[in-house]
């Protein structure tokens, strides 16, 4: 029998080679998305590709005389203003972006704007804790303090040499031509994740996370007060409109007024607030389109039992007025440090009980598995959270580890809410290129792309672009047709009122809200094709 040739075995190997990986490829989430994309959306993926192609090459490699070291996928804090100069940016820009599953109201604001608003507002009062009388002093100082109220009339300036450090005077009076820039410098830089806190992995996760808490110890005196709460809503939803998003469902860290007396105002004006606020903004040309926006009620992880179960049954009280505004419930903070969900169990069976009682439904949406361990307790969060019925998974970003629990999320039809820059930048990963996102994809878990805590650690943005354009570039399993998977798997996931998360039902809100991305998507790849096609020859 005559031996086979060369060429014949290669052309066999080749073919059960494209055979093996179209088959791999029929597993992953976004499979049932590329079947029936049409024509247009097919060119439009194609195009993409070749720019994405095109800029590897001219825009993430060095140039000859350049002693930078540049490369697709290369730390984001220095990638980004050389990722705002391509035309992928301009694609992602575009781009109709679904539904922001995972953020957190605080840090969803630019920092400069978060300080000159609220130098802006009245009754803000800041304390800072030495005298500032030079730009060295701005530049060195410790953390200001904010909180509202009145200063006392004898009060003495903090840029007098006199003044009592920790002394609270009003923001607006101490600010002036001379000292504005230097003081917005100076809140800008506590509170925000500079790059070199993102580059200096070596140091660890507790490390960045002590730099990242304290931010948020910097903005609560101010976030709250609901004036300038009003302004911030304002902000953030007219932003994450224009960067293409469509609703939100924003977490939150409310705290039961300490006086009994006091227990209707609290969350119940912040509500108010917000409710007002977002009608406001849906009433308005630019917000025309905005399918809306709810709050994922929070509290924090590290609190004793009596301090959360306290919070809990604030949360049912408060949602009984606002059923249409609080979308679910979840617990915040490093998980490495704080209470796993196995030891908070009594305070979530109370919760679930209570709401029982209450005749109230609100559902867990817990952060799980944004840790780097492997069969710790903390990384076990995600078989507690798995078993106490979450809709979706904040980050998730250890259940790679977990066959059996990845098929599990597949199986309840879970969704994790997956934040790539934040998990880079708070040390999960030390890059995107080695973010587990591309895995689960091709596991066939569901998966939406969110931005956690853009102002603060570094997009400069309250919207999602720049978390978008990361994994478009990152990925060649990816592509257009990978990310408008995400984007439709956000709007599948949303937490609309009075719907089932992650199930659509025939004249619901959630099939109108598909619909409309769909005709959006069809207009956004015929811009594609029609006006970005064109420009690749200049690149």
């Amino acid at each position: 029998m005559a031996s086979r040739s060369i060429d014949a075995l290669v052309r066999e190997h080749t073919s059960n080679r494209a055979a093996f990986i179209a088959k791999e490829k029929e597993k992953r989430h976004d499979y049932a998305y590329r079947q029936r994309m049409s024509p247009l959306a097919v060119e439009a993926a194609k195009v993409v590709r070749e720019i994405r192609q095109i800029e590897k090459t001219k825009v993430w490699s060095n140039a000859p005389e350049s002693e930078d070291e540049v490369y697709p996928g290369m730390s984001f804090t220095l990638a980004k203003d050389r990722m705002e100069q391509t035309l992928l940016w301009k694609v992602v820009k575009r781009m109709p972006k679904g539904a922001l599953l995972h953020a957190h109201f605080d840090a969803m604001c630019d920092m400069r704007w978060m300080c000159e608003a609220a130098i802006d507002t009245p009754d803000i009062l800041v304390s800072v804790p030495q005298p500032l009388l030079t730009s060295q002093d701005y530049a060195t100082a410790a953390a200001p303090s904010f909180k509202v109220g009145e200063a006392s009339s004898d009060s003495t300036s903090i840029t007098s040499s006199s003044y009592q450090p920790g002394t609270f005077v009003t923001l607006s009076s101490q600010i002036t031509d001379s000292n504005r820039e230097d003081f917005i410098n100076y809140f800008v830089r506590h509170t925000t994740i500079s790059i070199q806190d993102s580059l200096t992995h070596h140091n660890g996760l507790n490390d960045i996370w002590r730099r990242f808490s304290a931010v948020f110890r910097v903005i609560l005196g101010i976030s709250q007060h609901v004036p300038f709460f009003r302004k911030m809503v304002r902000r953030v939803i007219s932003q994450l409109a224009a960067d293409g998003v469509r609703y939100v469902d924003i977490r939150t860290v409310f705290f039961a007024p300490e006086n009994p007396e006091d227990r209707h105002k609290g969350a119940y004006d912040i509500l108010a607030a917000f409710k007002e606020e977002l009608a406001a903004f849906k009433a308005t040309p630019e917000g025309a389109n905005f399918w809306g926006a709810r709050i994922i009620w929070t509290t924090l992880r590290i609190h004793n039992r009596e301090f959360i179960e306290n919070n809990m049954r604030y949360c049912v009280e408060v949602y009984k007025k606002y059923p249409d505004i609080i979308a679910g419930f979840d617990l915040v903070g490093q998980e490495d440090l704080g209470r796993p969900l196995v030891d908070l169990l009594p305070e979530l069976k109370y919760f679930e009980t209570l709401c029982a009682q209450e005749n109230v439904t609100i559902p867990f949406f817990f952060h799980a598995g944004e840790v780097n361990s492997d069969g710790d307790v903390h990384d076990e969060n995600l078989f507690d959270a798995v078993l106490l019925g979450t809709k979706r998974i904040g980050h998730g970003f250890s259940l790679y580890k977990h066959p059996l629990l990845i098929e599990e999320v597949k199986n309840k039809n879970i969704c994790l809410e997956i934040c790539p820059i934040s998990n880079e930048v708070l040390r999960l990963a030390s890059s995107i290129l080695s973010h587990p996102l591309p895995a689960f994809m091709a596991n066939g878990v569901a998966v939406a792309l969110a931005n956690d805590d853009p102002g603060i650690l570094g997009q400069g943005a309250t919207g999602m672009s720049h978390d978008f354009y990361q994994v478009l570039q990152a990925f060649d399993n990816v592509g257009l047709e990978g990310v408008g998977d995400l984007v439709e798997t956000s709007v599948m996931f949303a937490a609309f009122e009075g719907e089932e998360v992650g199930v659509v039902k025939e004249g619901m809100f959630r099939e109108k809200c598909l619909n409309e991305l769909r005709e959006e998507w069809e207009e956004f790849c015929k811009w594609i094709v029609e006006e970005v096609k064109p420009q690749i020859a200049q690149l």
